[in-house]
């Protein structure tokens, strides 16, 4: 069966057009759940869901209660509504697999089967994608997190002002559970004037001028005595590590080399921003900026950062990321000084 984006997924199901089967896959869980409660309000009556939705783990059925829970006819109601979590431990159950992939083969009209495949197995099974509706939840483009942030916060009943809603995305990054958790908990506070950047930032623990990306800029601007001194508060928000921050580094890089390569070649102006921009809508850069922000940040810091630079600025990545990484070493913010220092201009590092 074809696959579908998320969006179309949506979009089908607003027109009430609803599959036999389904198969979420993909590293995004919270998107998955999000998809599970929208094909169950849609095709359930609420007053009969208790009736009709059974929610199982896969790897805790036999082939008999397996084909019981899929063929069960609906009790009132038009249809029911199967979900099965855990399927890798099908891995070790090949006589339930059979069962449900014949079930797959020939589904009952009566039942809505939904496979939800969990984030720690990034392998797309052939035979569910061949015989289900299938969809991957991705890390969403960061354009498109800040707008799920804004429902999500308008869903739990949070008011918050612009500014608050985009520190939170830069606090966090893309990590949409972190961003619902932190929501829940905002949530929570006495209802009144819509949460302001200063006030958000109090609450959990990162203030304003002191993100992952605040720090990012500091290094690639040159304001070295900044980066480090930024080093100590962004490590101690929840969330954030010296291996992330070197991702977050090292990812910068590759983007003011691609950039860096374009200038070489005489490449400038609106051309330039055009192809570092395509570059990042063909490769899907997650985890950053949105990306017209992170084409501007690419095209003014290719201006000091010369191919030379940038790969002495690579190797001092790789090698604190080593050094992260080594079970011996336990002084992140020492590793991290001594790169950031290492990618500091010139007249800084003979200062």
């Amino acid at each position: 069966m074809p696959a579908q984006t998320l969006d179309a997924f949506f979009r089908a199901l607003a027109k009430g057009l609803l599959a036999p089967a389904y198969y979420f896959h993909g590293p995004e869980d919270i998107l998955k759940d999000e998809a599970v409660r929208a094909i169950l309000d849609r095709a359930l009556d609420p007053a009969l869901r208790d009736f009709n939705f059974d929610q199982r783990s896969a790897g805790q059925l036999d082939p008999e209660s397996l084909f019981a829970l899929c063929a069960t006819l609906p009790m009132m109601a038009e249809r029911r509504v199967v979900v099965l979590r855990d399927l890798e431990g099908l891995k070790r159950k090949p006589k339930v697999r059979s069962v449900l992939l014949a079930y797959l083969e020939r589904p009952s009209p009566e039942t809505v089967l939904i496979l939800v495949q969990g984030s720690g197995d990034e392998t797309v099974d052939k035979d569910f994608a061949r015989t289900a509706c299938t969809v991957a939840c991705n890390p969403l483009p960061p354009e498109r997190v800040l707008r799920w942030l804004e429902r999500r916060a308008e869903a739990v009943g949070l008011r918050l002002e612009p500014a608050a809603a985009e520190h939170l995305v830069r606090s966090l990054g893309g990590q949409l559970g972190m961003l619902g958790s932190e929501l829940a908990k905002l949530a929570a506070l006495p209802a009144g004037e819509p949460l302001t950047a200063e006030r958000v930032g109090e609450l959990v623990g990162v203030r304003t001028g002191e993100t992952s990306f605040d720090w990012r800029d500091a290094l690639f601007d040159g304001r070295t005595a900044q980066a480090v001194r930024l080093l100590g508060p962004v490590l101690d928000q929840p969330g954030c590590s010296g291996v992330r921050l070197v991702t977050l580094a090292g990812t910068t890089l590759l983007g003011i080399g691609i950039a860096r390569s374009h200038l070489d070649r005489r490449v400038r102006g609106r051309a330039l921003a055009d192809a570092v921009f395509e570059t990042i809508r063909r490769c899907r850069v997650f985890g950053l900026l949105s990306w017209t922000e992170e084409r501007d940040r690419w095209v003014r810091w290719a201006g000091s950062w010369p191919s030379g630079r940038v790969r002495a600025g690579l190797r001092a990545a790789l090698e604190a990321d080593t050094a992260l990484k080594e079970t011996t070493i336990s002084d992140e913010h020492g590793v991290l000084t001594d790169m950031v220092l290492r990618m500091a201009p010139a007249k800084q590092e003979a200062a």
